[in-house]
């Protein structure tokens, strides 16, 4: 007994002596030099060079300045420079934890009675204020205290645990996608998924967890992680201040990311370029970056790095869209109203995208307000807009119901030509989003969509057509590591021509295309540095290629129909994300992907051994129905290789194989509601892709700044180009139109991004080439004597400038510049006589080049008073599209009048657009 009772006397007096010694350790003296730097970066400064930590209200402090020269002083002497003058107070407990609020007396002291011995830290700090409310306000606040995860334990056992918890937009409700949730000692950090899931792995003890998101107030959580749990956040979208709000989280990705070629805009993005008629619009935006095109002012049709229009996988919501259009392609047919945000892969495809060789543009939408009901809309000169969202049951189910129309016909009505004005043109698009959170690890989502356009040319022709589509998407997180999305999905392509201006040649025209799809993408983190991505898609494809039938009892057209197309498309894939250390990490993947065109079908034979062509065919066979024509498939590779050089400046190379089985026949310069799409059968063969791409990526200012240059070299086989003279509609011998081609793409793209302050935008140039060259180059068929000649869409030279200055809360101004070279064309160059008549002698394909283009549009945005209690927030936007009035040529065509051939320059937009919209929010 007398020697236990020695004992804790001595430990007693060991323990003293300690404590003693600890109190009485020389104050470690600071030593820093700060030039405008935030406070974030202060305070950084400080817990690395001693053991003091800081807490705070990151909002508070998120456009503060700070100069500071100090040398060998202490710590109350640099925190009284700091504040001096300021509202803010300080105190700095036995613990050396430094606790600062605004306004307010700061008493850091042991309460009776409420000290824990299995809590850290001495005791709670006690606030002392002349505001009530602002004192329970920061008590309250979940910034300020500390959170305790897991099963409290009296001592933190080594080793890692779990944190896991949902990131949610604390107005709306909806899951925050892409935040990064990391701590920085040591450096781990993830991002969230498509529900807002995290799963952060972090050694247990105390941390604070700092939150980021695009967009959002950055926000933090103080911590003691005991074993695994669970912390859920709620974040705040950011309020622009006239002093930069630099928002850091996701801003490196350019640099530390594998992918190579894949840019992501948000609606803010989208919403500061000025488009025609004033309206945001998506397309217009995604063609202002580099490598991506379009071949006429008027048309949304995309062509990236080399690749046709049907080249590019346009999916909403995972459901796909085939003309992604409004009127003539004046207008995307995307409601920017209910969109989230769109990304698109130009380089590096993931494994989960296939079925188009150029790029994949992923679109998604918001998944409505689950908190409050909101309503915001926009009149505009041509158009208008209205979308509802809401709780259907609050916090868990929501709605979004958007709707777009046009009275576009009053502009058209107004012009000088009668050959114009007495057109009509009109459109609408119609968005249904519902979203249930069954619990914490499923979620529904249902998207609707249907647009519908008509336009009649000078009273006669009317063209119609129509995109549908639904999707159902489950999401499913199976536990901390394996998360999985279901989707089933249907879309539906269908247009019209029709002609009743003459009774005797009255007719109509209708093609169709529908597709069912299901696909399966799941990802499993071994670790986090570690990510399997694997899944399976299948496709089911239903095309009618057309009917033409006589409009009338008078009509003499004869009724024609060709036959339907069915196959299906299958694919499974793996995918492996491995960092192998800070500066190497690679992707690498495979997707083996199998095609079969089915029956029913009469197919059309030909003579061996010569060309296809109608001299050629010989008989028809047969097949019935599900049986099996043609099969084709084969794997399709990815990789990527990020490498960092340095922090802030990485190289990355990338190489991709891919495999496209269906096709979009058009003999027309841009994007047509009559242009056809084909399945791949015994004759028209699948487009097979491979790119290299090559690219050094630096970030200046603190990520402030991004600049990327990527040179890339394609190759393309059975490319399909049409032979000269025929006729692509209602063609029973299609086989025999086309010609299969080779095609090479090569460029050099660069890119200067600053996405934060008062002043952002980016420039973009892109130098690249199109050649196009027939397989059989021997065929009397191929253009230029079996050379490379270039495609229709190769334009070498294309610069954009972007940019938008906030002048104040309320005002800011855009301006975008533009500029490419002109596209190819096939002139007439002489006359001959043969048969009795004169004939016209055409150039090779594609030798002459329209004028160049260049266009100026500028635009200000005006809003309301930013009052967070008003019964409804709106803004003006006063825009001019093509403000130097420039007559650019959108495509040249010639005209034979009495014997003499003439050629015309047609020009969409000769003279500056003024517009004018309305935006409301209620």
């Amino acid at each position: 007994m007398k020697i236990t009772l020695l004992f804790i006397i001595l430990f007693c007096s060991i323990l003293g002596f300690q404590n003693s010694y600890a109190q009485n350790e020389p104050e470690k003296k600071i030593t820093m030099r700060l030039d405008s730097a935030r406070f974030y970066d202060f305070v950084k400064q400080i817990e690395s060079q001693t053991n003091y930590y800081f807490y705070y209200d990151a909002t508070r402090f998120d456009s503060l300045a700070l100069d500071l020269n100090v040398s060998n002083q202490s710590i109350r002497e640099v925190l009284d420079q700091v504040f001096k003058g300021s509202e803010f107070e300080y105190a700095i407990d036995k613990q050396n934890r430094i606790y600062i609020t605004a306004g307010q007396k700061i008493i850091t002291q042991l309460q009776p009675g409420l000290f824990n011995p299995d809590s850290p830290g001495d005791g709670p700090v006690s606030y002392e204020g002349p505001e009530n409310d602002a004192k329970e306000k920061l008590l309250s606040s979940a910034e300020s205290k500390l959170h305790e995860i897991g099963i409290k334990k009296t001592r933190i056992s080594p080793g890692n645990s779990t944190l896991t918890g949902y990131i949610r937009n604390a107005i709306t409700g909806e899951p925050v996608i892409g935040a990064a949730i990391f701590i920085e000692s040591p450096s781990i950090g993830v991002t969230t998924d498509a529900l807002g899931l995290y799963a952060l792995t972090i050694p247990r003890g105390k941390h604070l967890i700092k939150v980021k998101s695009t967009g959002m107030r950055e926000t933090q959580r103080q911590i003691v992680l005991y074993s695994d749990g669970k912390l859920d956040v709620e974040m705040r979208e950011s309020v622009i201040a006239l002093k930069e709000v630099f928002v850091k989280a996701g801003m490196d990705k350019n640099v530390v990311g594998t992918q190579m070629g894949t840019v992501k805009l948000t609606i803010k993005d989208l919403k500061q370029v000025p488009t025609v008629f004033g309206e945001t619009d998506l397309l217009r935006t995604i063609m202002t970056l580099p490598g991506i095109k379009s071949v006429g002012e008027n048309s949304t049709g995309l062509n990236v790095r080399g690749g046709s229009t049907d080249q590019n996988l346009i999916q909403f919501n995972d459901a796909v869209i085939y003309n992604p259009s409004h009127l003539f392609g004046f207008f995307s047919a995307f409601n920017p109203d209910v969109l989230r945000d769109v990304e698109i892969y130009k380089s590096t495809i993931p494994a989960k995208f296939g079925g188009r060789l150029s790029s994949v543009l992923d679109i998604n939408s918001r998944d409505g307000n689950k908190k409050k009901y909101v309503a915001s809309g926009g009149i505009g000169l041509v158009t208008g807009r209205l979308t509802v969202e809401g709780p259907i049951i609050k916090d868990k189910t929501s709605f979004l119901l958007g709707g777009r129309s046009t009275y576009s016909n009053w502009v058209i009505k107004a012009l000088d030509n009668p050959a114009y004005n007495q057109s009509s043109a009109s459109f609408y698009d119609l968005n249904l989003n519902v979203s249930h959170e069954i619990n914490e690890k499923n979620s529904l989502l249902l998207t609707g969509y249907v647009s519908d356009d008509r336009f009649r040319l000078y009273g006669d022709t009317l063209y119609s057509y129509q995109n549908k589509l639904a999707a159902l998407k489950w999401k499913h997180t199976f536990n901390e590591k394996l998360y999985g999305v279901f989707t089933a999905s249907h879309s539906r392509y269908q247009y019209a021509m029709g002609a009743s201006g003459l009774p005797l040649n009255s007719f109509d025209l209708k093609f169709n295309i529908n597709q069912s799809n299901f696909k399966a993408d799941l990802s499993y983190e071994l670790d986090p540095r570690h990510t399997l991505n694997f899944g399976l898609s299948s496709i089911y494809y239903k095309l009618n290629p057309g009917t033409f039938t006589p409009r009338g009892t008078q009509s003499l057209i004869i009724s024609d129909r060709l036959e339907a197309e069915q196959a299906t498309e299958s694919a499974v894939f793996i995918e492996d994300k491995f960092e192998v250390n800070p500066r190497l990490s690679i992707t690498a993947g495979i997707r083996y992907s199998f095609f079969q065109y089915l029956g029913p079908k009469t197919v059309n034979t030909y003579v061996p051994g010569f060309p296809i062509d109608y001299i050629y065919q010989d008989s028809t066979k047969v097949y019935g129905s599900g049986k099996k024509i043609q099969n084709y498939g084969g794997p399709e590779y990815r990789a990527s290789v990020r490498y960092s050089v340095f922090d802030n400046l990485s190289l990355k190379v990338s190489y991709n194989t891919l495999r496209q089985y269906i096709h979009l026949l058009t003999n027309t310069m841009t994007v047509s509601p009559t242009d056809i799409w084909k399945l791949s059968d015994k004759y028209v063969k699948p487009q097979i892709g491979d790119q290299l791409s090559v690219g050094l990526y630096r970030n200046f200012r603190g990520n402030k700044i991004e600049v990327s240059l990527e040179g890339y070299y394609k190759n393309i086989k059975n490319f399909l180009d049409y032979k000269g003279g025929d006729s692509l509609i209602m063609n029973h011998n299609i086989e025999a139109a086309v010609l299969n081609t080779k095609a090479k793409a090569y460029g050099v793209e660069f890119l200067v991004k600053k996405a934060t302050g008062k002043l952002n935008g980016w420039i973009s140039y892109t130098y690249s080439r199109t050649l196009l060259r027939a397989i059989d180059r021997e065929s009397p068929d191929a253009p230029n004597h079996g050379n490379f000649y270039p495609s229709n869409y190769d334009k070498p030279h294309d610069f954009t400038m972007i940019t938008n200055y906030r002048l104040s809360h309320r005002f800011s101004i855009s301006a975008n510049f533009t500029y490419s070279t002109g596209r190819p064309y096939t002139p007439p160059i002489g006359k001959y006589y043969i048969d009795g008549g004169y004939r016209v002698y055409y150039a090779d394909r594609n030798q002459f080049r329209i004028p160049d283009y260049y266009r100026a549009d500028v635009a200000m945005n005006i809003e309301g008073n930013h009052r967070v209690k008003k019964l409804a927030h709106s803004s003006w936007t006063l825009a001019v599209y093509n403000v130097l009035g420039r007559k650019n040529a959108s495509s040249v065509y010639f005209q034979t009048i009495a014997g003499q051939v003439n050629g015309y320059q047609l020009s969409i937009f000769g003279q500056p657009i003024p517009t004018i919209t309305y935006n409301f929010r209620f």
